[in-house]
């Protein structure tokens, strides 16, 4: 997580030194959590040498258990850890209700909206890191409005909710209700924003 605020920094102060948005306000919200994700992907095996970043377009789980598949690329598996990354507390999705093991790194920051709705800037921060190993009962189908075109997706039950809770990795020393507001995410939001896992 460190590694992916130094990295933050250097963008953001060569865009600010020539007079451009930061990152997090310059990309769309599901396009920022993406850049995120794909960083803690990338990252993680270099703390973690057993784990390695699934090399296979697409394929499921991100990280899979280093030295078991060819070429560390696997299209499908119940081995391994799916990466998730949101700003948002709860109401997680993917594409696909799985059986395997979900880390959710969740964080705060800006908009590209911000600007207009008066929102100051502030640091991008992370919130919380939890993970836990789900099972099919841990997710449940989200359906979605006729108007809406937003990928049918499946989101994190409450069981597997609390099996992600009960077991955290890194909780922020800024209380999570600092940012209630701005966190919890409203049904209408869950129709605009497409924030799953490609």
């Amino acid at each position: 997580m460190t590694a992916f605020l130094q990295f933050l920094q250097i963008v953001n102060e060569a865009l600010y030194a020539r007079e451009m948005m930061r990152l997090e306000a310059l990309l769309m919200p599901a396009n920022f959590s993406s850049v995120v994700g794909e960083f803690i992907i990338a990252s993680l095996p270099k703390f973690c040498p057993t784990v390695v970043k699934n090399m296979y377009h697409n394929g499921h789980p991100d990280l899979l258990p280093a030295g078991r598949f060819p070429h560390n690329a696997a299209q499908h598996t119940h081995e391994g850890i799916e990466v998730k990354v949101s700003r948002y507390l709860k109401g997680w999705q993917g594409h696909n209700a799985e059986e395997s093991w979900l880390m959710v790194f969740v964080f705060d920051s800006n908009r590209p909206a911000d600007g207009v709705r008066g929102v100051k800037p502030r640091p991008f921060r992370f919130l919380k890191v939890i993970g836990a190993p789900l099972t099919l009962d841990d997710w449940k189908f989200a359906g979605r409005s006729a108007e809406s075109r937003r990928t049918i997706t499946a989101s994190v039950a409450p069981t597997g909710y609390a099996k992600l809770e009960a077991n955290w990795l890194y909780r922020s020393t800024i209380t999570e209700g600092d940012n209630s507001s701005e966190l919890a995410m409203t049904a209408d939001e869950v129709d605009e924003v497409d924030e799953v896992d490609e």
